[in-house]
Parts: structure tokens; sequence; C-alpha cells
């Protein structure tokens, strides 16, 4: 199966369900959410450390967005990213919504004001810069738990 067959909305699930199976892999525990309305995708944990997890999947190095009034910066709060290449197995990243109260070019603060988009924080992914995530594999990261 190819990646680029899947809508949006199915790779977004795969992508949810592939860094469950990571996390579990090594050796997390995995609590799925019910209804997503408030910007968490599930709840990781291990002894008695949890975080709320939110999922954000790109195909081609496209920006990747959190919308400001579902992920507010806060110390127990992660964003998983999924970055799928079709020739290779996805790169998995996990980065503290903390980033982002330092907001940069790669980590971008947008609020909008007097527009139709709602604020946001994003990712500008691309191939050129896409080695300002290295320090944010999951990895070297998974010992937040």
């Amino acid at each position: 199966m190819s990646i680029n067959k899947l809508n949006k909305v199915q790779v977004g699930r795969y992508a949810e369900n592939l860094i469950k199976a990571e996390f579990i892999r090594l050796g997390l525990e995995v609590y799925s959410s019910e209804v997503d309305d408030r910007g968490i995708d599930f709840v990781v944990g291990h002894d008695n450390n949890y975080y709320a997890i939110q999922v954000k999947s790109s195909r081609n190095f496209n920006y990747i967005y959190f919308r400001k009034d579902k992920f507010q910066p806060r110390d127990n709060l992660l964003a998983a990213i999924v970055l799928f290449n079709s020739s290779e197995v996805p790169s998995f990243y996990l980065i503290p919504s903390t980033r982002w109260d330092s907001a940069d070019d790669f980590f971008v603060s947008r609020d909008y004001t007097n527009k139709k988009s709602k604020p946001e924080y994003g990712l500008n992914l691309s191939k050129r810069n896409l080695h300002l995530l290295d320090s944010y594999s999951i990895e070297r990261n998974y010992n937040y738990f």
C-alpha cells in the first residue's frame, strides 16, 4: 500500500496508530481518547508520569499546524510528529509543546489578527530544514516518561 493513495483523514489515523504502536514498543502505557475535541489524541504514561499527545503527520514536508485554542503549551503536552516518505519507514518526533514559547522561523506562532484563520502554532517543514527536527527524534526523547 502506498501512503499517497490515502486521503488526509486516513493518513492522520494511520499516523496516530503508528505512533501509538511505537510508544507501546518502547514499553509505555497508551490510553486512547474516545473523542478528540480538546486537541488531545491520546495519553502516554510510565511510572506515574503522564503526557497528553497531539499527533500531526506530513507526507511531503507540508506545513503542520496546531490551533492555539486546542494546543496550549504546558509541561505535560507533547506534539508527536510522523513524517512519511514514500521510499522509507516513517520518522517519529516528539516535541514538548513549550518549545513554541520561543517561536522562530521553524517553530512558528501565528495570530492572524483580523483574519479568517484561527491563531496557530506551526512547523515550517522542508527537506532543507528537516535537520532541525533531529534533536526531537523519538529515540532521543521518549525519556520524558
